[in-house]
């Protein structure tokens, strides 16, 4: 009889991956990790000197070319090329030997499609872009592979698309130039072409002869010396076991090709490993890894090798290139608005607007008002918009800019030089001939529902019954720029404003223009998200990124310009800060040199980004480079909900079993755990509900009495669970699965959410984190101790605990987002109330359940 098939398999098991890789892979990893760890030091730029710089290129410097693909940017780039590398350098070692390896890889495999990327870089292109890491390698070798794939399976079928195998690299490498910009679509390509060569057997003269290898393997007995070394012949005594014979020869036959043999051992161990109950225990620990790997990945952004420096992407804003003729006489204009703006503070809005009308009319304008109101949290928000409108001298009314003053800020603060200095712009403004587009001037009598309300009409896209029509219009919307001055006193620096509602941002171009003009032409300090110093260090930048991220991820509006955001209507808020030499004229330039820029625009600003966070005002991070880390934080949700997906097709055993045996699936009892899941969801439009639509002075109360509400329920759902059937309580199988359906929701909103609001998608996923790891316990002080957990995490306890941090009223902030829903249209109430915690909910249920087997003992989950 054969020997037991799952005794072999068994023992193989025993064995990890690492332990069983050959010599030379061995070799370059742990050059890799080396190299790595020598960059971490100051004294020698390791990547500097070892990597491939086509203008470095010489008799001396040669070296390069086999050195740069042991050195790496940073360690993510090191371990994904060292995932990537490992399997396909284990089996060209295995099928080539461990000498022939080490004579290829240092010799004509690396050198060649070093040469390539020189030559093609440097005197084709003309380029000096320097190139690092094993991922030509990794070409090279997925080259070789295709070959041999082709030659025994030419094609494979995609729908009706019969495809040939050997140009799925070539879709690799395409799809690499895509997903990451920043690595380097020649040096790939110059790996690929060599490894093409090799796999067609145009680069076999190249190698050394095998008599020479035989000799020097037979000379020092490298087979016996070195562990895990691979012979010409295939041989080795760590890797393949197949032991020498009593004369020597190998028990298999010499002209058996290692490709059969090596093929069949690594399928019989990948069909083993799919059917392991052990590979059950990765998921739970994979789960973790990207949690920790995700909230790394953030704290890393604020790096120099992660961050970039911002640029001008539009060449035709031209910022800081004119020259600004605001100020002198116009001075003395202003005081006068001034004047008669101080007259206006603590009257009406309609007797505020017929005055400031009347100014408005005098300066040869076209004007018109809009009413507008807004009911949310028992409160009512109306009044009257004024808003003109400057036609442009050259232009034909298609487009237009528009120029904001609030009357009061979002401090309820009285803009008493905003709206003066809007006015002596607008003076300014309509003696000049030179605009191309009509320049609209917008007062509103607050910062949120009347720029909303104005916004929405200007697009049709209001509600009549609440919102009044526009009377007149103009053309598209190109860019909008609201001043928000209320400090009396002269100042130091701007302030930029830039965060939409739900998170959106203005195009980045608009933004560095700002920053061109206040802090490179007129001199001025340029701050974001409040933080009045910053020194451009690793702290500074990590607290304006995250406090970026903080108000998306609220989705709050933040000023005046955030209305237009949604409407792709670049607009951002300017604030005067500090004790300086600057005063209003400087101010007035600064918003003349912006909208001379904007009015250079031939089309509406795109080349820049949309997604970014801002960590100083001359760095950023797009979102290739930061969009990882929350998707990472997603998937762990995803992977958890695989993996209790499989766990409950698996039959309850007994722990003390050590039976390895591939056991059947059993049927799924899928009834109770989709009416749990169901039943959160649809219990999340009351809070929704309640918290958006209660008069303001009940929603302290209410939101305490919710609280208390939060906790019992889940303790009501899983009792009522329990002995609604008393004949068949709840089983282990059904907990992992109504687990596994919640986690598989919130995985898979958070993953979309994280592409439109990826600080919302964070922060949610990473409270959201101790959900992937509690479940039923047989112990009551473990299922208290995660039942407390979870509460300690819960929607509502963080919404408590955030407000006492910042001295706030729950209810001021209750209230805060019931206007938000109701005037600006935010969602983060939505992701809140119907994805975060009914995903809790269905957790709590979980944690607090006990099953027992027919014995009576009480399982683990």
């Amino acid at each position: 009889m054969p020997p037991n098939i799952t005794t072999t398999l068994n023992t193989a098991r025993a064995r990890t991956y690492v332990f069983r890789l050959p010599l030379f892979t061995r070799v370059v990893i742990i050059a890799i990790v080396g190299f790595w760890i020598a960059g971490l030091q100051s004294v020698v730029d390791v990547r500097e000197w070892g990597a491939l710089i086509p203008d470095e290129m010489g008799i001396t410097t040669l070296y390069r070319m086999n050195t740069f693909p042991f050195i790496h940017l940073n360690v993510l780039h090191a371990v994904m090329n060292i995932f990537a590398l490992t399997p396909l350098m284990e089996r060209f070692e295995g099928e080539y030997g461990t000498l022939n390896c080490l004579a290829l890889f240092f010799g004509p495999l690396t050198t060649i499609p070093a040469l390539l990327y020189v030559g093609v870089e440097k005197f084709v292109f003309g380029g000096n872009v320097a190139v690092m890491g094993a991922s030509m390698w990794v070409f090279l070798l997925l080259a070789v592979e295709a070959i041999k794939t082709y030659k025994v399976n030419p094609r494979f079928v995609i729908g009706t698309y019969s495809i040939p195998t050997w140009t799925t690299p070539i879709g690799l490498l395409f799809a690499m130039a895509v997903l990451v910009p920043s690595s380097s679509f020649l040096g790939h390509a110059a790996g690929l072409v060599v490894g093409y060569g090799a796999g067609l057997g145009y680069v076999k003269f190249l190698a050394p002869p095998e008599k020479i290898l035989r000799w020097i393997e037979g000379k020092l007995n490298l087979l016996g010396r070195l562990p895990h070394y691979v012979s010409i012949d295939q041989k080795t005594y760590g890797r393949f076991g197949v032991l020498p014979s009593a004369n020597g020869a190998s028990a298999a036959s010499p002209g058996v090709s290692l490709g059969l043999v090596g093929s069949t051992q690594r399928l019989a161990s990948a069909l083993a490993l799919r059917r392991d109950p052990r590979i059950l225990k990765i998921p739970p620990y994979l789960s973790l890894l990207c949690i920790l790997v995700g909230a790394v990945w953030l704290f890393l952004l604020p790096l120099n090798e992660y961050s970039r420096r911002t640029y001008i992407s539009e060449n035709a804003l031209l910022p800081g290139q004119v020259h600004t003729y605001f100020g002198g006489s116009d001075q003395n204009v202003f005081r006068a608005y001034k004047k008669e703006v101080n007259e206006l503070v603590g009257k009406g809005n309609v007797e505020i607007n017929d005055k400031l009308e009347s100014i408005v009319k005098a300066l040869g304008l076209k004007t018109a008002r809009q009413n507008f109101t807004y009911s949310a949290a028992g409160r009512t928000f109306a009044g009257e918009n004024l808003y003109a409108i400057l036609q442009a001298p050259r232009g034909d009314a298609t487009e237009a800019i528009v120029l904001v003053a609030a009357w009061e800020n979002v401090r309820h603060e009285v803009n008493r030089n905003g709206v003066p200095l809007v006015l002596t712009l607008a003076r300014y403004f309509k003696r000049w001939s030179l605009w191309s587009k009509d320049i609209i001037i917008l007062l509103s009598p607050d910062s949120i529902a009347g720029p909303q309300a104005w916004v929405d009409a200007y697009h049709d896209a209001h509600d009549s019954s609440k919102v009044a029509s526009l009377p007149i219009k103009s053309g598209a919307l190109q860019g909008a720029i609201a001043i928000d001055y209320v400090q009396e006193q002269r100042f130091k620096s701007v302030h930029i404003v830039y965060d939409g509602v739900n998170g959106q941002l203005p195009n980045l171009d608009l933004i560095n223009s700002v920053v061109n003009i206040a802090g490179g032409q007129m001199g001025m300090g340029v701050a974001l998200q409040e933080m009045w110093h910053h020194n451009d260090k690793y702290p500074d930048r990590l607290r304006t990124m995250l406090r970026g991220m903080l108000k998306q991820g609220l989705g709050l509006a933040s000023g005046p310009h955030s209305s237009f955001i949604p409407y792709h209507v670049d607009a951002v808020t300017l604030q005067p800060f500090g004790e300086g030499w600057q005063d209003e004229m400087a101010m007035g330039r600064v918003v003349e040199g912006t909208f001379r820029s904007l009015n250079n625009l031939l089309e509406h600003l795109h080349q820049s980004f949309f997604f970014y966070l801002l960590m100083h005002r001359e760095r950023f991070v797009s979102i290739g480079t930061y969009l990882p880390s929350a998707m990472l934080v997603a998937a762990n949700f995803t992977i958890m909900a695989i993996f209790l997906w499989m766990k409950s097709g698996q039959p309850d055993a007994p722990a003390e079993s050590t039976d390895k045996t591939p056991t059947p699936t059993v049927e799924r009892d899928l009834f109770l755990p989709l009416a749990v899941v169901t039943l959160s969801g649809s219990l999340s439009a009351i809070p929704l509900y309640i918290f958006n639509h209660v008069p303001e002075s009940a929603l302290t109360p209410l939101f305490l009495l919710f609280l208390i509400i939060n906790t019992l329920l889940p303790i009501a759902i899983s009792l009522l669970s329990t002995h609604l059937f008393p004949s068949s309580p709840p089983t282990l199988q059904q907990y992992h699965l109504i687990k596994s359906f919640s986690l598989l929701l919130l995985g898979m909103f958070l993953s979309s959410l994280a592409t439109l609001n990826f600080s919302l998608a964070m922060l949610i996923g990473m409270l959201s984190a101790p959900l992937s790891f509690v479940g039923p316990s047989s112990s009551l002080v473990s299922r208290i101790a995660g039942f407390a957990l979870l509460n300690f995490t819960s929607p509502p306890a963080v919404l408590l605990a955030s407000a006492a941090v910042w001295g706030l009223n729950v209810g001021d902030v209750l209230r805060e987002a019931a206007v938000a829903w109701h005037v600006t249209g935010t969602y983060s109430a939505v992701v809140v109330w119907c994805v975060w915690w009914p995903a809790w909910l269905a957790g709590c249920v979980c944690v607090l359940g006990r099953t027992e087997d027919k014995g009576g003992k009480v399982k683990e989950a």
